[in-house]
């Protein structure tokens, strides 16, 4: 397929030729933008082809990957199956995880284990499934650099050109035009003020591939901390006093202990797609009172099996007068000092000030993520944006960012509208119910059936 390049080593539109328009062009292909990809091949199998939406999405990973760095073994899901990417919005959908399962030979089995939580591994092995069914539609490899406005002949921004890497070659950029954009571009590693990554010292979110590279390398781990209090922080320990079985394992948090995630019925109403609408209509003070309140349903807390786990662990190691797993409650890190051949953890506690320096070989964050703010990648574009009067961007009931009148041209967000939308704005929750809200609005903008 011919392709137009400029003199300035630009190439546009890599696929249908130099004049296509995609409808809507989804920028980063994570499980939000997957079921946004679904719900449009859905809608288009349907069609003809002249009534079908022209779809796009760019990922600058060179396939689909989802926290694939905390793909622990035995780790499980802390959502139901049945909120796959397909389920909430289309039942009778055949891109769900039953229908992954009937595929895979193992839809028996599974339904054999009495349980709403599959292992994490295998989660990721669904989307990765339901990604290659719309492979088509996915350019891999094409990392977004920017986001320009184009003018209609009225004077109009009812185009929006996106630039990326060109996964031919990188050296080279691609432009795709767009009449819509959808954000779901994640969330990014969040770290203490002044931290650097460094072979010693990691996010979690690099765990898994940096303990099989200090596995291979047969360099021994003496003492690994872990600061963080959530989830991940919990699974980080766990996961690290099995790996190596001789290394010394301390967990910091500011904490007293452990809290338990709240996953009771009526506190996992919060998820519920009628939620949204509650939370979306609210007063802002009452917005902040139902984060508060329900808080523990997703920040800073921990399965209560696991929990008691690592409890039962410690327990065991001290009544055998050896404890390799150490929890410093409490208590928070006041420094790092960065050694040749290690690092040196300053940790306070909190209740008297005392300090101790911890000898150790690694450093582990599990200190959580953050959203992007979109005006980093839209660049100049984000002044089109509105904003509230905490400086928020303004969103629509759709997942629409509410633009200047001059604008026609759509921009969606899938994550970062936790003060719009509520507490599953990040999470896999409402993602099938979300794409297929997108998905109607884009419809009846575009005029389209």
């Amino acid at each position: 397929m011919s392709r137009a390049e400029g003199g300035d080593g630009t190439v546009k539109s890599p696929r249908g030729g130099p004049h296509v328009i995609h409808d809507v062009l989804g920028i980063g292909f994570g499980p939000s933008n997957l079921a946004l990809a679904i719900a449009v091949e859905e809608h288009n199998a349907q069609l003809p082809e002249d009534q079908r939406l022209n779809a796009r999405f760019l990922e600058r990973q060179p396939r689909f990957g989802w926290h694939r760095g905390m793909l622990i073994d035995d780790a499980t899901m802390q959502v139901s199956f049945l909120k796959d990417l397909v389920t909430m919005r289309n039942p009778t959908s055949d891109f769900s995880f039953l229908c992954y399962l009937r595929e895979r030979g193992r839809l028996v089995d599974f339904l054999n284990q009495k349980t709403l939580f599959p292992l994490r591994v295998e989660f990721h092995d669904y989307f990765e499934w339901a990604a290659a069914r719309v492979g088509h539609l996915v350019d891999y490899s094409s990392e977004v650099l920017s986001v320009e406005t184009v003018r209609d002949e009225d004077g109009d921004i009812s185009h929006l050109d996106v630039t990326c890497r060109d996964e031919a070659d990188p050296t080279r950029t691609v432009v795709h035009r767009a009449r819509n954009i959808s954000m779901a571009v994640g969330l990014e590693p969040h770290l203490p003020p002044g931290t650097e990554l460094s072979e010693r010292v990691w996010h979690n979110s690099q765990l898994m591939p940096r303990v099989a590279e200090l596995q291979a390398s047969g360099t021994p781990l003496r003492r690994a901390v872990v600061l963080g209090a959530g989830q991940s922080a919990a699974e980080a320990v766990d996961y690290l006093h099995r790996a190596f079985p001789e290394a010394e394992i301390c967990a910091v948090f500011a904490k007293y202990g452990y809290t338990p995630a709240d996953d009771s019925p009526f506190a996992n109403r919060i998820f519920d797609p009628e939620a949204v609408d509650v939370y979306f209509r609210a007063p802002s003070e009452v917005k902040q009172s139902l984060v508060d309140y329900h808080r523990s349903t997703n920040y800073s807390v921990v399965d209560m099996d696991l929990i008691e786990a690592l409890y039962a662990t410690a327990y065991r190691e001290k009544v055998q007068g050896h404890e390799r797993l150490r929890f410093l409650n409490v208590s928070r890190i006041r420094d790092v000092n960065v050694l040749d051949d290690g690092l040196d953890v300053t940790v306070e506690f909190l209740p008297t000030g005392e300090r101790q320096t911890l000898g150790a070989d690694l450093l582990v964050h599990a200190t959580g993520y953050r959203s992007q703010d979109i005006g980093t990648l839209l660049g100049e574009s984000a002044k089109y944006c509105l904003r509230d009067d905490g400086d928020a961007v303004r969103v629509g009931r759709d997942h629409r960012v509410e633009v200047a009148p001059e604008v026609t041209a759509g921009i969606y967000l899938q994550g970062g509208t936790e003060h719009t939308h509520g507490l599953t704005s990040t999470l896999l929750s409402t993602t099938a119910i979300r794409a297929g809200e997108i998905h109607d609005s884009l419809v009846a903008r575009l005029g389209v059936h």
